[in-house]
């Protein structure tokens, strides 16, 4: 099964650590974070892998010339969102089914093998966490997806969105038919929300866990928990 890593957004939250690099590039226990979703993905039996980037691609350009994983790099012009960034990926994965996650998150070898399912439905990583109004929250009956809520003011639920996918095809028809939202972005959930009106995903939880460098202040949490792994 092939990757997609987006990776074109800006980091505006992880200033000044993103002022001449990419978020994924930030170094965490002396590696770009980059190494280590790569080295996971690798773990997890994925050997095609695709970058989408946009802000400061020539950097991920150089990191990549140096890894030893083969990187197709998709540049993301215009960065109007991830549905519009994972659009730019339709050619790599050729009308196969495929993996997508963000390029600031980090998941176990085994979790990203689990999600890799043969069978006809879209799948979306799961976690249950104590602060859910800060991401988007899956509603779901059993584990099959109705709908996914984003960053909702009133509880709803602490199952949210992990940001690690398995696709089919279909998910490129469903980003045809979504317009942008309100902050005038092709938004890649409003996608799987459409594709779950026909439940045609399913959740899947993650097992093992789930790092999210969002924020400058998540960089000592994530260096102490892989120093932990021995990572």
């Amino acid at each position: 099964m092939k990757a997609v890593i987006l990776a074109a957004g800006k980091g505006l939250r992880m200033l000044p650590l993103t002022r001449d690099k990419p978020k994924t590039l930030i170094e965490i226990n002396g590696k770009p974070f980059l190494s280590y979703l790569l080295d996971h993905l690798h773990k997890a039996g994925i050997t095609e892998v695709a970058i989408v980037a946009g802000y400061k691609i020539e950097k991920i350009a150089e990191f990549a010339k140096k890894h030893s994983a083969v990187i197709t790099l998709i540049e993301q012009q215009q960065l109007r969102g991830t549905g519009d960034a994972l659009m730019q990926a339709k050619d790599f994965v050729d009308g196969e089914d495929f993996m997508v996650l963000g390029g600031d998150n980090l998941f176990s070898p085994a979790d990203l093998q689990a999600i890799q399912k043969d069978d006809e439905y879209c799948y979306v990583g799961g976690w249950k966490t104590a602060n859910p109004e800060k991401y988007g929250i899956m509603v779901c009956k059993g584990n099959v997806l109705l709908k996914i809520v984003e960053k909702p003011r009133n509880f709803i639920g602490d199952l949210i969105n992990a940001g690690l996918y398995k696709f089919t095809p279909d998910i490129f028809e469903a980003l045809g038919k979504i317009g942008l939202s309100e902050r005038g972005e092709l938004e890649l959930t409003d996608a799987v929300s459409l594709l779950a009106e026909s439940r045609k995903v399913k959740v899947l939880m993650l097992q093992d866990y789930w790092l999210d460098l969002g924020r400058k202040e998540d960089v000592p949490e994530v260096e102490a928990f892989l120093k932990k792994l021995g990572e």
